[in-house]
């Protein structure tokens, strides 16, 4: 845990009278390394050399800090549970069986005049809330789920750029990419850019896109769903016989390259998520060439489409568990019921409270990690929030008890 979010549960703790206590995992490095190797997305070697490298100075940088009690636990010791007297509502740390990422997708950005200033107040506060990695939507103009299209919505990629230099440990990419936008080698060349600069940092979410205004707004074709597919397919198969080693002629199933001359190269396996839950053709191609699908986080059909995964998958001969499963999720967090109650009215608009609240899974951090786990229990390895009342960065506190529920 970052010294400041320690100091801010310290100050917190302090503030209410309560005990402060820090319990200290000594997980040794070896089994680090061994535990990230088998992650369905592993930490770039380069980021996690330097976690574990800040991490041997954490039992100093504790002692200095005035905390009442330090517990220092052994990897293998059985784990410290919470003892009696605590809210009924409280949640504790899950264990390693439902481990979830949460990356936090930025759809908005009402930054005003500084919007420099406004995004790293946001990303220093998603890492500061327990968030893995910030993931962009790639759209060209503001669709109109979100806001109105005279509203600003950045060029994702060069906005990631500018997101890797100001954190120097959260992932980035888009959630995701329309394979119409741009043409594959130029995508490849991008995200790889990416990846170098970050050191290993860079994800990349593709689609097939569905917004036919913002095609034509930009002189851009928007081809029939059958023709973006075979894009996908297209694209994804360019990104990977570019980012491979050595530069010569590439002769594949749907691609033909008279040289593969892409560097830099990007510096670890970048995961290409397919975006989609359609069962006859997105989740086979994500079955087929993907490292992880997203789907909605909609408890009622998500298991009927992880099975259509898997059954892919076994078509194709290819593990199950090779393909992450990435859920998109829009929630409304609040700290109390009232809190909640307010936000949804806030956020309706024409919609009932009842049927907002409901599609946007509504409730507090306790009921969110509740559903969570069920969305783990399904196999679900990262989580993509995307909050409906995201305006900056103090709004992101709110979401702080649900990623320390899962690691």
């Amino acid at each position: 845990m970052a010294a400041d979010r320690r100091r801010g549960y310290l100050e917190l703790a302090r503030r209410h009278g309560l005990p402060a206590v820090v319990v200290l995992l000594g997980t040794d490095e070896a089994t680090c390394r061994r535990r990230n190797a088998v992650r369905d997305v592993p930490v770039p070697a380069s980021a996690l050399a330097g976690q574990l490298r800040r991490m041997r100075a954490v039992p100093d940088e504790i002692a200095g800090e005035g905390w009442d009690l330090v517990i220092a636990v052994d990897a293998g010791s059985a784990p410290v549970g919470a003892t009696g007297g605590q809210d009924s509502t409280a949640v504790g740390p899950v264990g390693r069986e439902a481990e979830v990422d949460f990356v936090l997708q930025i759809s908005r950005f009402p930054w005003v005049e500084d919007p420099a200033g406004w995004l790293a107040g946001v990303v220093a506060a998603a890492d500061e809330a327990g968030f893995r990695g910030i993931a962009l939507m790639d759209h060209l103009i503001q669709i109109p789920q979100v806001g109105r299209a005279w509203e600003p919505i950045p060029e994702p990629w060069v906005t990631l750029g500018m997101i890797a230099g100001l954190n120097p440990d959260l992932r980035v990419g888009t959630l995701v990419s329309p394979v119409t936008l741009r043409s594959p080698g130029v995508l490849a060349k991008t995200v790889a850019t990416l990846d170098a600069l970050s050191g290993g940092r860079a994800f990349c979410g593709l689609g097939i896109g569905w917004w036919e205004r913002e095609h034509r707004a930009f002189g851009l074709d928007f081809p029939t769903p059958a023709a973006r597919y075979r894009q996908l397919e297209v694209t994804i198969e360019t990104m990977k016989a570019l980012w491979a080693k050595g530069t010569r002629p590439y002769s594949g199933r749907l691609v033909d390259l008279p040289e593969t001359t892409c560097y830099p190269r990007p510096v670890a396996d970048v995961p290409i998520v397919v975006g989609g839950g359609g069962e006859r053709t997105a989740l086979r191609i994500a079955a087929r060439f993907a490292d992880a699908c997203n789907l909605r986080a909609d408890a009622d059909t998500l298991a009927r489409k992880i099975a259509v995964l898997h059954r892919h998958c076994a078509e194709v001969g290819r593990p199950a568990g090779e393909v992450a499963v990435t859920v998109l999720d829009l929630p409304v967090v609040g700290t109390d019921r009232d809190d909640v109650a307010r936000r949804v009215e806030r956020l309706r608009g024409r919609t009932a409270a009842a049927a907002f609240a409901a599609r946007h899974s509504a409730g507090t951090a306790a009921q969110q990690i509740v559903r969570y786990r069920a969305l783990a229990d399904l196999g679900v390895s990262t989580v993509f929030v995307s909050l409906p009342d995201l305006a900056g960065p103090d709004d992101l506190a709110v979401f702080g008890p649900i990623p320390a529920a899962f690691c």
